[in-house]
């Protein structure tokens, strides 16, 4: 289902820094920890890790093409400091209200997968806190002020990650 209501078009949902730079920035700062703080990673050297990386790639590959093609369709806008245009309630938006989120944690985790260390397994969790505090309240209150009862209706079927 897509809702099509247009408002003020300076309303946004406020997140000014790009969620995708924010999973850059914590899978940097685990590399750097990593070199400061070395924990043995020899986990990360096995094929097991590798095998991990491609599984969490492969959702990840599902994830974000699903959620950015409805995006596109829809002609809605993935940049966090525009309006939206329509709130998305169906395919993959009925399953998880933050794919693209949930996508992102998947790429961090392959990359992980593929090269990281303990650290970036460390610093997961507050990448997601940061992500669920900074990014996806700001859209909850947005989405609630644009899309009123249709939001909440939908916030109240449909879980926020899995």
């Amino acid at each position: 289902m897509r809702t099509d209501i247009v408002k003020d078009n300076r309303d946004n949902p406020g997140v000014y820094v790009p969620p995708p730079l924010i999973y850059v920035a914590v899978f940097v700062a685990a590399v750097f920890l990593q070199r400061t703080f070395p924990i043995d990673n020899v986990f990360f050297t096995m094929p097991g890790a590798t095998i991990i990386g491609f599984a969490f790639a492969a959702i990840a590959f599902v994830l974000v093409v699903i959620s950015l093609r409805q995006f596109f369709v829809t002609k809605n806008s993935l940049i966090t400091i525009k309006p939206a245009y329509s709130l998305q309630t169906d395919g993959i938006y009925s399953m998880t209200r933050n794919p693209m989120y949930l996508g992102l944690a998947n790429v961090y985790l392959a990359v992980t997968g593929f090269t990281g260390s303990w650290w970036n397994i460390i610093l997961f969790p507050l990448l997601i806190i940061v992500v669920q505090q900074y990014i996806i309240k700001r859209e909850e209150r947005y989405l609630t002020r644009r899309f009123g009862q249709a939001y909440l209706d939908y916030k109240s079927r449909v879980r926020p990650w899995i």
